[in-house]
């Protein structure tokens, strides 16, 4: 999430190194995303973006953007596999944070779109958060005036989702 519509201090990736700092982890969080972007535009940086030293870690939260412009979901699970595929041959961890489509492009396209990140996350064994705006969609009080980015408040709980998802895995 690229924080659309947020003062920049307000983007999830500041948001989120700041809970890991008060959770005692000193885990620098690098924002690859793009406002609007697609897999495919993701696919497209992810040799520039994974070439950073020291990742050791990428949550990939792309596709949101391909269902609303009704892309092909064989065409977005592609893409991110790509996408998986290169963090791998760099040994990078991967948490896949994933996205359920509504009715608007059809049942089948909600049917296939929906399955794309359960399928990734167990073909490539990854961690799953099945749906990244968990709590946060469809309520009005987390969300911008357009419905569908979050606000401020929105961004603090996808923050505490995966500030809890980092800490397991550091667990492990």
């Amino acid at each position: 999430m690229a924080g659309y519509g947020l003062p920049s201090e307000q983007h999830l990736y500041v948001v989120l190194e700041e809970d890991l700092k008060k959770s005692g982890q000193n885990i620098k969080v690098v924002n690859g995303s793009v406002s609007g972007s697609t897999s495919s535009a993701g696919l497209n940086r992810a040799d520039w973006t994974l070439s950073e030293p020291n990742i050791d870690l990428m949550i990939l939260g792309l596709g949101a953007n391909d269902m609303l412009r009704g892309i092909k979901p064989s065409e977005t699970e592609k893409n991110l596999e790509k996408i998986i595929l290169a963090a791998k041959e760099k040994n990078i961890k991967v948490v896949l944070a994933g996205m359920y489509a509504p009715t608007t492009h059809g049942g089948q396209f909600k049917k296939e779109f929906d399955k794309i990140y359960p399928d990734l996350a167990k073909k490539h064994n990854l961690t799953l958060i099945p749906f990244l705006l968990e709590g946060v969609a469809l309520n009005p009080k987390l969300n911008q005036s357009d419905g569908i980015h979050p606000n401020f408040e929105g961004t603090l709980v996808v923050s505490k989702t995966l500030k809890d998802t980092i800490l397991k895995l550091k667990a492990n």
